[in-house]
């Protein structure tokens, strides 16, 4: 492995990340640093979150700025505020002893006259969200005829986000004569299309493999029922005493009750989703940082762009709708070549999930069972003793009072002594798993999947689109809705999410077919308008979900259009 310095990485520069700890490259900084500085070159990177991929391709942009020209001459792109403040951050460290170089973040949520100043004061390097960038050039507040070099981290996030027409229309209009580099996590289509559009002849370079998490994470799943997810949780987190974690949920207001559960049975959590405002997620996230938060529950729209060392673990308490999206959310623990968990908590409905994951990642998941009550304990009392063992004594501070405190303990022998000091801090665990109950699900116990009709679940587009003339009961109304077995809905889930809707009314349902991105089920008449009406603007997730009954053409046909769209892509 080479150093830093075979790198021919500018003096001031190896001195600025020599003190911030950098002693080897990393195989992402080996590889592109020199293609970089030596090549005049596109490069198309695939790299894991976490595996130093900022200083790979910031370091050669600031070596390689024209100091001289006070215009903005490279353009990071990248998804969310929180990763533009940690790009931002990163390149001022690395180019701490360039004293003249200015880079500049433009992110939405803050104030576009403070950032237009800015750019008005005179920039080199501009970190950019695409939505705030968009706004910024529509004003002519940013001039990029000067840039060089244009970069996209985390591109799969940016069009997950759904930002693949504004990058379209932000390359568009820099200049031909610039080289692009493109990181990304994952290599969906939409990334190869943008590199076929936009790059000349990349150099392509990757860590791993296509779509495989980071070798150093293990990836974990527990199978349990539905009901006791939070149990689990709860569970996983007394036996690992030390954790340090994102627990991952779908919605919202999930993220909120899960985080909410946790402080009032005292465990060190807080939540993050959109709900919160700039302040408040700024300030959650400063605990989480400094460690003052142990379990951070969140979302995967808030969590975007979290940028934290060290996290022991990773908990899907609800798995991703998308199955790519599982690498971006364990590739936030393993870093920098330390070790790191990612659980699944599952229950037996969601295994053909669990195998889709497998074959993205490459990897299997080891199926281990919840900890017991005494596994748990176990935990909980050597965490306990190892601490005793490590504890710093203050002899000086103490001194003064020890007389008093033998002289109190002075009858208890040395294993009283010990018995009491573990029950003061161990009592709680011993009385809280004295009749805990197994939590696994077993195989036998499992509901059976609904058997699916083969031709049915095959049908074509064309065929769906004449749903109102599929052949029913005549005091039956067929209803459809844009949400399948990939989306993690089942005949119970459906009947909930119904029934949800109805404001807790009982409603017959009859037959269902479940789908993989749509599901049709059987209503009586008399629901049938009822139900159109009550999910008219529900949404999961951030999704509109659409439902549509028998004969009603209008609304079938904005249905199937954008259902259309989403069975493409």
């Amino acid at each position: 492995m080479k150093t830093f310095d075979e790198l021919a990485i500018a003096p001031e520069i190896i001195r600025a990340i020599a003190e911030l700890g950098f002693e080897k490259p990393m195989p992402v900084q080996e590889q592109v640093i020199p293609l970089l500085l030596n090549n005049d070159t596109d490069i198309l990177a695939l790299a894991q979150t976490g595996t130093g991929k900022t200083a790979a391709f910031g370091i050669p942009v600031i070596q390689q700025i024209d100091l001289t020209i006070n215009q903005p001459q490279a353009l990071i792109l990248c998804p969310t505020r929180e990763l533009c403040m940690q790009i931002t951050n990163d390149l001022t460290d690395y180019s701490k002893y360039m004293n003249k170089l200015r880079v500049l973040p433009v992110y939405g949520g803050a104030s576009m006259e403070t950032q237009i100043n800015g750019l008005k004061k005179g920039v080199h390097i501009v970190v950019a969200t695409p939505g705030r960038l968009m706004d910024l050039m529509r004003r002519k507040a940013i001039k990029m005829n000067h840039v060089t070099k244009v970069i996209l981290d985390e591109a799969d996030e940016m069009l997950n986000m759904g930002f693949s027409e504004s990058i379209d229309t932000i390359l568009a209009e820099l200049p031909g004569e610039r080289n692009t580099l493109l990181f990304s996590a994952t290599m969906p289509p939409e990334i190869l299309r943008i590199a076929h559009k936009y790059m000349n002849n990349p150099a392509e370079v990757t860590i791993g493999r296509k779509n495989e998490g980071a070798e150093n994470i293990s990836h974990v799943c527990y199978m349990v029922q539905a009901r006791d997810k939070y149990l689990t949780l709860k569970r996983l987190a007394d036996y690992y005493p030390n954790i340090y974690g994102i627990v991952f949920c779908r919605t919202r207001r999930e993220t909120q009750e899960i985080a909410d559960k946790l402080i009032t049975d005292g465990y060190s959590a807080e939540a993050l989703h959109g709900d919160l405002s700039q302040s408040q997620r700024d300030a959650v996230m400063q605990k989480f940082r400094v460690k003052h938060i142990q379990l951070l529950v969140a979302t995967d729209v808030a969590a975007r762009g979290i940028d934290v060392d060290d996290l022991t673990h990773i908990i899907n308490y609800n798995l991703p709708d998308d199955p790519s999206a599982y690498t971006h959310r364990s590739g936030r623990t393993g870093r920098a070549g330390k070790a790191g968990i990612s659980i699944v908590i599952a229950n037996l409905k969601e295994k053909f999930i669990i195998r889709q994951i497998e074959k993205k990642v490459g990897k299997q998941f080891l199926m281990a069972q919840v900890p017991n009550g005494r596994e748990v304990c176990e935990k909980q009392l050597f965490h306990m003793v190892d601490k005793l063992e490590k504890v710093e004594v203050d002899h000086a501070g103490i001194e003064s009072y020890l007389p008093m405190v033998l002289s109190k303990l002075s009858w208890l022998d040395k294993e009283e002594l010990i018995k009491r000091l573990v029950s003061l801090e161990f009592n709680r665990f011993l009385n809280y798993y004295q009749n805990s109950r197994d939590l696994n699900q077993r195989e036998e116990y499992a509901t059976e999947r609904p058997k699916i009709d083969a031709k049915r679940s095959t049908r074509s587009f064309k065929e769906l689109r004449d749903f109102d003339s599929f052949s029913s009961r005549s005091n039956s109304s067929r209803m459809f809705i844009n949400m399948g077995k990939v989306d993690g809905l089942y005949p119970n889930s459906l009947i909930d999410l119904v029934r949800k809707q109805m404001n807790g009314n009982r409603v017959k349902i009859g037959k269902i077919q479940m789908m993989n991105r749509h599901s049709i089920f059987e209503v009586e008449n008399m629901d049938a308008r009822s139900m159109v009406d009550a999910f008219g603007s529900v949404e999961v997730d951030n999704r509109r979900i659409f439902l549509k009954a028998d004969g009603d053409k209008p609304e079938a046909a904005r249905t199937f259009k954008k259902t259309k769209k989403r069975i493409k892509a």
